[in-house]
């Protein structure tokens, strides 16, 4: 999938706000605010469950990576998120 294309479809389902769970989480961190190198997914089936993480590594800016985003987009869809949220801007990494 077009990198493009991934980043709109994660967007969109952002843009819907709350719906309930399961829900996804998305953070991107970096050593700048410029580079987002990692990124951690986070799926929490319902309110009092914990959260499941999984992180992704790139060596250049997984923002945009088409293999990082589109695998996003999958898990998204694989997960029957009704509710996505993303950290907005890169977290640093010391």
């Amino acid at each position: 999938m077009n990198v493009d294309k991934a980043k709109k479809r994660i967007a969109k389902q952002v843009k819907k706000g709350f719906n309930g769970y399961p829900q996804v989480s998305l953070e991107y961190f970096g050593k700048t605010s410029d580079s987002a190198t990692e990124v951690i997914i986070s799926f929490t089936l319902d309110e009092n469950a914990k959260p499941q993480d999984q992180k992704f590594v790139s060596k250049n800016d997984a923002r945009e990576d088409e293999t990082i985003q589109s695998t996003l987009v999958k898990i998204i869809e694989r997960t029957n998120a009704n509710t996505v949220t993303e950290i907005a801007g890169v977290s640093i990494i010391n």
